[in-house]
């Protein structure tokens, strides 16, 4: 067993994977532990066994095998990416586990499969399972049918599909082997406990002693509904509810809700395959069919039989078969075909069922036609027929077939259609049988049960009986209110003899579940549609109650007898429905009337009647009048006495008192009576006669009215106006009219024959009298409020002068509804109670429509035209379509009978010319306006391909068949377009258009809806795919959808729907559904009765205001009686806002009042980022154009539909000008209170400005352009920078306006391009205008070109892209330009970059034509400026070119939000070559006058001195912030917002400006000289150190070089800041809080200020120099030691490899270290030095011994030595303890020298400490001892002597002295000069009165007495330095960037940017692995925090006194010399202070 040990070692995932079987074995059981163990499921080590999970369970050794499945199992459970492995692992368990003879493998296998269903991956494994049944080995067949069971039995048939199993069983119980049949009868039973019955049909055909054993084991199923017992992760929450149930005791069935959960009804017709038959029709059916013989027909149809037979179809185009089926049915003359081709379309419509729906109402009336047929087997066939065509449609949708078919002469056909609707009644539930459809039913069947023949009367009982039971008595007795008793009861008993399908247990399940079947007992007719078709029905509810709403066309609405649907004039006079009781009476006699009247009325008055005087007849008509106002009604003999009236004089009576009183009688008589129309027919020719009197007119207008009211007003009108025009009375005829118009208001519209009317208007229209054309008119505009648009229609053919009249009359209505009818419904409708009065008003807008007289055209529909419309020419095809769209206009109303042009248009709307499309799609809507409601029956052929067009790729096409859509869907209602699976079919297409657009409509259309078919549902899935689709419109429009199908469908459906889906996508959905749960809209309230126009032609309100919500909230049935009257005072129809009737509707009272006040931009979450991945993906189009086309403006118009108010998008998309202005004034309006907003829009609104850059109105531009001002400002006060996108949208059009020729333009034009350069790089706007440079416009050229002159005066050449020389070449070639203007504005941009670049230019341009180059040289002559800042430039310029590539890769890295200032994004060098100037961004710096006239807008003048900027410090660095180290964490939360301000104060420290930094310097100043606040500057030493070494580069580097600045500036500013810096550094706690990096470049700048010779020349430049000694000193005492000595370390390192360093740079360092070396004894104990001898160590292998003594002078390794040496001293062999932080240190020569030096001290003192505490320079290696004193003091003299040296050597003979005081030098001096003997002696005192700080000699304050040398230059020896052209920087880039790489490697960041740098490891012995992290990678860290401290500056609330609580920034001390306006400075500081109180 050797190699057992080899293995052990292995990891637990190589050992499952080994070849030995033991050490997989073992890996295994290691790897199950691990995975009970790991408690995170979402922990890095699963994905470790990710690809061996499916080797644990197919290991080839058994052993192995169980173990690795035990592992799988408990992966599986605990990992959240076990997901990915289901597939591999389920088959791997189903072919390599089941068939093992072990059970417990077979069993952990099946448990496996199981947990992956628990786990969501339910398909998959269901997917393997349903494999392995195809396996050859039984075992494994049987172990996979097991396993489904177990997984059915558990997760129920919710989440196992059953579909596939149910499809497989019948082959298993088909296998030879017993195991694998008894097995599938198990799987059987089971899946009969879930679904019952609808198991039966797809196992009919297994061998019947199979079935026989089933039906015994079914019957033994227990009948309780079976509960699903494991739950998925995602179904916790049901899972804890099933767990409570079982604790509290078993089953709480109780829950009506947990039962519905549990068990889904299975539909046995869902479980089939649907079978294709139309490609199995024999070849030759359609000839075969339409033969002669009735044989060959007969086969025909026996061919389509059998295929019929099958239980499901497929969907297809079943048109045509369905068209020669219909025509066999109605016109064959063999009875037999006529059954058998019933027997078809019955197959047809049980086998398509729900799609079989769009053909019902073609065949229908066919059928019930055909009932005509006596013979039994052919009336029963054509029952099945129809009754299996119910199933696939509503009642609701046939109708108007059915109704049509009820008035037919044939008491058969009426009799089978009685017993139809019986049938159908037995189908429907109260909601699918609402009043609207009872009423025309019941009107119908009413006539039945009175008519002669007794088969249709019994039928019609039956009917109506079953309309009772199932609709409750409560809405059908008000239409059964004149049925005498005998029949009512027979109604009653057939009621009760009624079995409906649904099992009505009144109150019960039925009405609780609103129609769902009830489970487990429906009849076997519901087994196959009736219960799907039941669920339909009961969701489909909604619809039907509304259907006024929606306008749909229903059935006709009076129960006017015979007129079906309005067709033809017969019944439009409309005898008001049975309720109406209509008095009939016959015409009698003068002599009877004489008889009556005798009865009734005193004989006196008869005999006056006729009297000659006219005071008689007076007085007889006062007693007539008596008499007739005491009668009662019942014994009244109207005829009698109107016939009286009339009788001679009658209707000629001259005087006006008697007609008066004679009128009134009438009028009276009609009131009092039983008025019937024979009497109104005596008086009315009279009562014509005399409305035009003076007198008399209103008296008989009173008349008329009571007859209308009696007679009914449409019968009485249209009398009237016919005898009203037979005459030719105008005055009578205009009174008429006048009587009219009031009559409607009166009495509404109902009834009223418009057609009879049109023709009289018309007439008096064309009237000579103007009184009757304007009575005309009026009479017009009221029949407008009722009827609408449609009536214009009559009345096109007039002349023009008319119809302009009429249009204003319209006009006038166009805002009003029409009033409710106060007459003539009080006396008829009282047997209907409130329910008919409502009924009638709901039903009168529609009617209105019916009325119209409606044109048939089918014949002009020939099939010539129909051919012409297919023909394969498009120009005849053309011709076709042109023809149909004159018939329909000539038509103007249609009837529905339009034969085949359906069919024809059909195949059009694919064509593929777009532009016959289009003609279509316009043709259909015509047909939907000329055919009404009627166009219903249309819809079904037509919806699905008008919908499909709307996936065009053509905006307009599209645009057009959404018109064609809405202009239907008016008409129709939205239930017919939402039923059925088409509509979701359609949105399953991956056709991003037709997506986006079928959304939008329905997220319009859904919300006004208050109910929709259940169909909704099957749009769902396909809803959630659309929420992830690849083009972000059809994710916005999903997103809109979402909350409307919420609405409809509820949340748990829509969230039980996401089961399907991927877990990643389901995630996501469900956090949208819960988003659109809170969006969710209500449902609309019933619509409200304002009046019939508006509930007939508005939809309800989208989204009603709160105001009718509160009040509406419960009214969402029709019954709840008051709320419609609430809605009519609170909600959108009140009539008080005076709104146009339509509009309230759909956009309530927001037009008004609060529609303007919310934001104008909506900001949507990742709404830019998505529209920029949608343009970067070429989704939508670029924004691209030379001139915008349409599309582009569309596209913006819809990108700005989600993010900008509707009405300000409105004003910006309107035709007029104007209407822009205005959305401009509200843009600058809301500009400063919506940034965010404008934000998250600003690339919609530069590219809407683009779109105004085109406009001719200069009022609009300007307005544009101010804009534009004020927009940029706030940008760059928000620091926003603009996106490539935006830049790229808006830049190039901007740039076009810089041509125009308006000065005032150009003006603004170029102040917004200077603007631009604060949001946008420089360097990138000069691309964009060098592009402008190219255009024709000479003007555009000029002003471009002299844009480019001033960026790079401002920005240096670095602008200049893609480099200067190309950019110069550029612009010389328009030196040559022909236009005046252009030639000057490229010479003066050149002699600008001759300004700023020296003669290099000429090198760039390169050649020129002589001509060009001589006006060039002049001109730059004559500039006469010289280049002022060259040098610096150039310096700049270089390495910028060499490093151009990689500063473009940085910033595209960076991506859009660029943390850097934007003035000169690019134009830094990259690397960090030279540290040019340094100034600080603008962001950091302090404007006082900002925050003092802060007003919202910002000044952007930027300093002086742009050009410099800090780039190359942040720009290598990428290092994100946790990884550096973090400066001062212990922010105390009390200086939280004193924190701010202090960032902000010090982030001014670093400003550009001079005054500024001055005055921060001494803000600071004052902090820090005040004990108590001085702790308030903890935590941001370092941050104030880097500002202030920053300032000290600017200084040197760009101010020090300004010859313009006043240097007495410069010095101010050099003393506030050595000042402000020693008040900090005598603060030790403060002091110690800075860091290595900083210290080492805070030293470096004080050094190279003391070495920088212009100082000195200045007036107060010693002094300085002395101060910034003294401050050194002050810095090395303070710090925290291991930081400087750390620091000082590694600056001496770095300026010794700077080649380009001054030596007397490292001198000073050296100096300052042994400073440091001689403070040790004090400090050793708090010094890490650990991290000292890492600094030694790192020092010591760059600079090795060897190379050290290279060196110039020695006394770099002196330094050293001495360093080392003194800390051996002090801390003796311990200090070999202190090496831990040296990786290897056996190669460190530190250690070799530590044991050295050690070794050497314990040699000479006898391993007796040294007492030699005074440590400085005694670099003397030996140990002195007396004897060798003499060479001692020998090499020291030797030293002295020396010129290099003589400074150390006086320092090591003080030493010596002091050490050695009885030493004698005395010897050594005797032999000097006196000169020199006075030199040594000068020099130890002076030392000495250094060293014990006694004074400062020489007024220096040196750190030795040798700085002397340095500080202030002895002409001795000072060496010239070299710092010009260095810019002070001693340190290569190169050591800086190879520190940086080591760091990144540490920090895991890659090293990609710098790749392209030369290597610089040769410059080094071995990589170094330095420690300190430089300053500039914390710069970059904390400019980032200056930034965000400056942001919450801005944004903090100033009205917390906090932010001054620490008295930061209120009073100023000036140090020592402060700026003299720091007084001002205080006092404008409390200015600020009190103004922000």
């Amino acid at each position: 067993m050797g190699d057992d040990s080899e293995w052990m070692k292995l990891p637990i995932d190589q050992k499952c994977e080994h070849k030995l079987w033991k050490a997989r074995l073992n890996g295994y059981e290691e790897a199950l532990k691990l995975f009970q163990k790991i408690d995170d499921e979402k922990s890095p080590e699963w994905s470790k066994y990710l690809g061996l999970i499916k080797k644990f369970v197919t290991d080839s050794n058994a052993v192995a095998q169980l173990k690795g499945l035990e592992a799988a199992l408990a992966y599986v459970e605990n990992a959240h990416v076990a997901g990915k492995t289901t597939g591999e692992v389920a088959s791997g368990v189903v072919n390599k586990v089941f068939n093992q003879p072990k059970a417990r493998a077979k069993e952990l296998g099946l448990d496996i499969c199981l947990m992956y269903i628990e786990i969501e991956k339910g398909e998959a494994v269901q997917e393997e399972l349903l494999k392995g049944l195809d396996n050859k080995n039984p075992k494994i067949i049987v172990a996979c049918i097991e396993t489904l069971r177990k997984a059915l039995s558990e997760f129920g048939s919710k989440i196992i599909s059953l579909k596939p199993i149910i499809k497989v069983l019948p082959k298993l119980f088909e296998s030879r082997e017993k195991a694998v049949r008894d097995e599938a009868k198990l799987l059987a039973v089971e899946i009969y406990r879930w679904i019952r019955d609808a198991l039966r049909p797809p196992l009919q055909n297994i061998n019947s002693v199979q079935l026989k054993e089933l039906e015994e084991e079914w019957v033994k199923v227990s009948s309780a509904a079976p509960k699903q017992t494991r739950f998925l992760r995602s179904q916790q929450e049901l899972k804890a509810k099933f767990e409570q149930q079982q604790a509290v005791g078993g089953d709480a069935d109780g829950e009506g809700d947990d039962e519905e959960e549990a068990v889904p009804q299975v539909d046995a017709y869902e479980l089939l395959e649907a079978v294709e038959i139309l490609s199995k029709l024999p070849k030759d059916f359609y000839e075969k069919i339409e033969a002669k013989k009735w044989q060959e027909r007969k086969e025909a149809l026996e061919a389509v039989e059998l295929l019929v037979k099958n239980p499901k179809l497929e969907s297809g185009d079943y048109a045509d078969l369905v068209k020669v089926l219909k025509k066999v049915v109605g016109k064959d003359t063999n009875v037999m075909l006529v059954a058998l081709a019933a027997k078809c379309l019955a197959g047809l419509a049980t086998g398509l069922r729900k799609k079989f729906g769009q053909y019902a109402g073609h065949v229908v009336p066919t059928i019930l036609e055909k009932f005509k047929e006596k013979k039994p087997q052919v009336v029963q066939a054509l029952q099945e027929a129809i009754d299996a065509i119910f199933l696939t449609t509503t009642l609701q949708n046939i109708s108007e077939d059915v109704l049509a078919v009820m008035d037919n002469k044939n008491p058969t056909i009426k009799q089978q259609t009685s017993l139809f609707i019986a049938r159908s009644f037995r189908h429907c539930t109260p909601s699918t049988l609402p009043k609207s459809l009872l009423k025309p039913f019941c009107a119908a069947l009413l006539k039945h049960i009175n008519d002669s023949a007794p088969e249709v009367r019994d039928a019609g009982f039956e009917a109506l009986g079953t309309a009772l039971k199932v609709a409750g008595e409560k809405a059908v007795n008000p239409f059964l209110a004149d049925v005498d008793k005998l029949k009512l009861d027979r109604i009653k008993e057939c009621a009760e003899k009624v079995e409906l399908v649904y099992g009505k247990k009144t109150g019960g399940a039925a009405e609780k579940k609103e129609g769902k079947p009830i489970t487990g007992k429906t009849p076997a007719l519901s087994g196959t549609g009736g219960d799907k078709e039941a669920k339909d029905a009961a969701t489909k509810s909604g619809p039907l109650k509304k259907a006024p709403t929606a306008k749909s066309g229903g059935p006709p609405k009076k129960g006017k007898p015979a007129a079906a649907a309005g067709m033809g004039g017969a019944g439009a006079k409309g005898k008001k429905g049975p309720e109406t009781k209509e008095i009939f009476e016959s015409e009698l006699s003068i002599e009877v009337c004489e008889e009556k009247a005798a009865a009734v009325l005193p004989a006196s008055c008869i005999q006056q009647l006729d009297s000659g005087n006219w005071k008689e007849r007076l007085a007889c008509m006062e007693e007539f009048q008596k008499a007739v106002e005491l009668m009662e009604r019942s014994e009244m003999p109207c005829q009698a006495l109107v016939r009286m009236l009339a009788k001679k004089p009658g209707w000629k009576e001259t005087n006006f008192q008697v007609m008066q009183m004679k009128l009134h009688i009438v009028a009276l008589i009609a009131q009092k009576g039983n008025f019937s129309k024979t009497s109104a027919q005596v008086v009315l020719d009279g009562l014509v006669d005399k409305v035009g009197d003076v007198k008399c007119g209103s008296n008989a207008k009173e008349a008329m009215t009571a007859i209308a009211e009696a007679c009914q007003l449409p019968w009485t009108a249209e009398q009237v106006v016919a005898m009203a025009f037979s005459q030719k009375n105008p005055k009578n005829q205009s009174e008429t009219l006048n009587w009219l118009s009031n009559a409607i208001k009166e009495f509404g519209f109902s009834g009223l024959n418009v057609k009879a009317f049109i023709s009289n208007v018309k007439t008096a229209l064309a009237a000579t009298n103007p009184a009757v054309r304007t009575s005309a008119i009026t009479l017009l505009g009221v029949m407008y409020l009722y009827v609408g648009p449609p009536l214009r229609m009559f009345f096109e053919d007039e002349k023009p002068a008319l119809l302009s009249q009429i249009d204003a009359e319209f006009e006038k209505m166009q805002g009003q509804t029409a009033p409710a009818p106060t007459r003539g419904i009080s006396r008829h409708s009282a047997g209907g109670g409130d329910d008919g009065e409502e009924e009638e008003q709901e039903d009168v807008g529609n009617d209105v429509v019916d009325l119209l007289p409606r044109t048939d055209i089918g014949d002009k529909i020939t099939a010539e035209l129909v051919s012409k419309i297919g023909d394969k020419n498009w120009k005849i095809r053309k011709e076709g379509l042109d023809e149909v769209t004159s018939i329909i206009n000539d038509a103007k109303f249609i009837q529905p009978n339009i034969g085949e042009l359906p069919a024809a248009l059909k195949s059009r709307l694919n064509d593929s010319n777009k532009i016959l499309v289009q003609q279509t799609l316009s043709i259909l809507q015509q047909l939907a306006t000329a055919m009404g409601p009627n166009i219903k029956q249309h819809v079904k052929s037509l919806r699905i391909p008008v919908i499909t067009v709307l996936g065009d790729s053509k905006n307009n096409v599209r645009a057009a068949a959404l018109a064609t859509v809405n202009a239907w869907a008016e008409q129709t209602g939205m239930k017919e377009w939402l039923e059925g699976e088409d509509l979701s079919e359609e949105l399953k297409k991956e056709n991003p258009f037709l997506r986006q657009e079928l959304l939008g409509w329905l997220a319009e259309k859904l919300p006004t809806l208050r109910s929709v078919p259940s169909d909704l549902l099957l749009c769902v899935p396909h809803l959630y795919s659309c929420l992830e689709d690849r083009n972000g419109d059809v994710r916005k429009k999903a997103q809109d959808a979402l909350p409307f199908f919420m609405m409809h469908l509820g949340f748990e459906k829509m969230a039980k729907a996401t089961s399907k889906l991927k877990p990643t996508s389901k995630d996501q959905v469900l956090a949208m559904l819960e988003k659109a749960k809170a969006n969710m809209p209500a449902k609309p309230a019933p619509p409200a009765k304002a009046s019939s126009r508006v509930v007939g032609g508005a939809a309800p309100a989208k989204f009603q205001p709160a105001s009718a919500l509160a009040e509406d909230s419960g009214s969402n049935t029709m019954e709840s009686k008051p709320d419609p009257k609430k809605a009519k005072v609170g909600g959108p129809s009140s009539k008080a806002k005076g709104v146009q009737g339509k509009k309230v509707l759909s956009k309530p009272n927001l037009k008004e009042d609060d529609d303007k006040s919310g934001p104008i931009f909506i900001i949507v979450p990742n709404g830019k980022e998505q529209r920029m991945k949608d343009e970067k993906g070429l989704k939508v189009l670029k924004w691209n154009f030379t001139t915008p086309r349409d599309e582009y403006i569309e596209q913006l118009k819809t990108q700005m539909s989600s993010c900008v108010a509707k009405w300000l998008q409105d004003e910006m998309f309107h035709a007029d000008f104007q209407h822009h202005n205005k959305a401009l004034a509200v843009m600058i309006e809301h500009l400063e209170s919506e940034k965010d907003g404008v934000i998250s829009c600003l690339d919609l609104i530069l590219k809407w400005l683009t779109l105004r850059f085109f406009d001719t109105n200069t009022s609009v531009l300007m307005k544009a352009l101010e804009y534009l001002k004020l927009l940029f400002n706030l940008l760059s006060q928000e620091e926003y920078h603009l996106t490539e996108n935006e830049a790229s949208s808006f830049i190039p059009y901007l740039i076009l306006k810089v041509g125009e020729p308006k000065d005032v333009i150009r003006k603004d034009v170029r102040a917004i391009l200077n603007r631009m350069c604060l949001i946008y790089p420089a360097s990138k706007m000069f691309t964009f205008i060098m592009e402008g440079t190219k255009s024709k416009n000479s003007k555009q050229r000029a002003e471009c070109l002299e844009e480019l002159g001033c960026l790079v005066e401002s920005y240096g050449m670095n602008v200049c892209q893609p480099t200067p020389g190309k950019a110069l070449k550029e612009m010389a070639t328009h030196i040559g330009d022909r236009d005046n203007t252009v030639r000057n504005a490229a010479l003066n941009t050149i002699v600008t970059v001759y300004n700023v670049h020296g003669d290099q230019v000429f090198k760039l341009i390169g050649n020129l034509s002589e001509k060009d180059m001589s006006m060039l040289e002049e001109r730059i002559k004559r500039s006469a400026k010289r280049p002022s800042a060259a040098p610096v430039r150039q310096a700049e310029e270089k390495p910028q070119r060499t490093q151009n590539i990689s500063a473009n890769a940085s910033m595209l890295r960076k991506g859009p939000a660029e943390d850097m200032s934007s003035k000169l994004n690019q134009n830094r060098n990259m690397s960090s070559h030279s540290e040019t100037a340094h100034t600080v961004p603008r962001e950091f710096q302090l404007d006082l006058d900002e925050i003092e006239n802060d007003n919202g807008t910002v000044r952007c003048e930027m300093p002086a001195l742009v050009q410099h900027k800090l780039d190359d410090i942040f720009e290598p660095v990428l290092i994100p912030e946790p990884k550096i180290r973090a400066v001062s964490p212990h922010f105390d939360d009390m200086h939280s917002n004193t924190a701010s301000t202090i960032n902000f104060v010090i982030s001014q420290v670093a400003s550009g400006d001079i005054n500024t930094s001055i005055q921060a310097l001494a803000q600071i100043d004052e902090v820090l000289r005040q004990e108590d606040k001085a702790e308030a500057m903890s935590g941001h030493i370092d941050q104030f150190l880097i500002a202030t070494f920053m300032q000290l580069r600017l200084i040197y580097n760009t101010h020090m070089a300004d010859e313009k600045l006043d240097k007495d500036e410069i010095v101010k500013l050099y003393s506030c800041i050595i000042g402000s810096m020693i008040s900090l550094f005598q603060i030790e706690s403060l002091a110690r809080e800075a860091s290595t990096g900083v210290l080492k470049d805070l030293m470096h700048g004080l050094i190279t200020l003391m070495l920088d010779s212009r100082v000195e020349d200045l007036e107060e430049g010693e002094q300085v120099i002395r101060s910034v000694n003294l401050l050194v000193v002050k810095v090395l005492e303070k710090s925290d030691q291991t930081n400087i000595l750390s620091a000082l370390l590694v600056l001496l390192q770095d300026s010794l490899l700077a080649t380009a360093s001054s030596p007397k740079f490292s001198e000073l360092v050296m100096k300052c270290l042994w400073r440091m070396v001689r403070l040790l004894p004090e400090t050793i104990n708090s010094i890490n030095l650990d991290r000292i001898l890492l600094d030694i160590h790192i020092f010591m292998k760059v600079f090795p011994k060897e190379k050290l003594k290279q060196c110039k002078s020695e006394f770099p390794i002196r330094t050293l030595k001495t360093l080392l040496h003194t800390l051996c001293k002090l801390k003796g062999p311990k200090i070999l303890d202190h090496l831990t932080m040296i990786d290897n240190k056996n190669e460190s020569e530190l250690e070799a020298h530590l044991c050295r030096v050690m070794k050497h001290s314990m040699d000479q003192t006898g391993s007796k400490a040294d007492k030699d505490t005074e440590k400085g320079a005694s670099r003397i290696e030996e140990k002195a001892s007396k004897a060798k004193v003499n060479d001692i003091l020998a090499e020291i003299f030797k030293k002295i002597g020396s010129k290099e040296n003589t400074k150390e050597g006086l320092a090591e003979l003080y030493e010596y002295k002091k050490k050695y005081s009885d030493a004698d030098i005395e010897p050594f001096l005797k032999n000097s000069s006196q000169f020199f003997q006075s030199y040594v002696e000068r020099g130890l005192r002076l030392i000495e009165t250094e060293r014990e700080g006694k004074g400062r000699i020489a007024g220096s304050t040196g750190i030795s007495p040798q700085m002397e040398g340095t500080c202030v230059p002895a002409s001795t020896h000072t060496v010239s330095s070299s710092i010009g052209n260095t810019n002070g920087e001693e340190v290569g880039p190169s050591v800086y960037l190879e520190r940086l790489k080591i760091l990144r490697q540490r920090c895991g960041l890659d090293n990609a940017k710098q790749e392209d740098r030369p290597p610089l490891t040769s410059l080094l012995s071995k990589p170094a692995v330095p420690t300190v992290a430089s300053s500039t990678d914390m710069l970059h860290s904390k400019l980032s925090q200056l930034r965000e401290s400056r942001e919450q500056y801005q944004h903090l609330d100033l009205d917390s006194n906090q932010t001054h609580s620490s008295g930061i920034g209120t009073t100023l001390a000036s140090p020592s010399s402060a700026a003299a306006n720091i007084d001002d400075l205080k006092k404008r500081l409390e200015r600020i202070k009190s103004s922000r109180k």
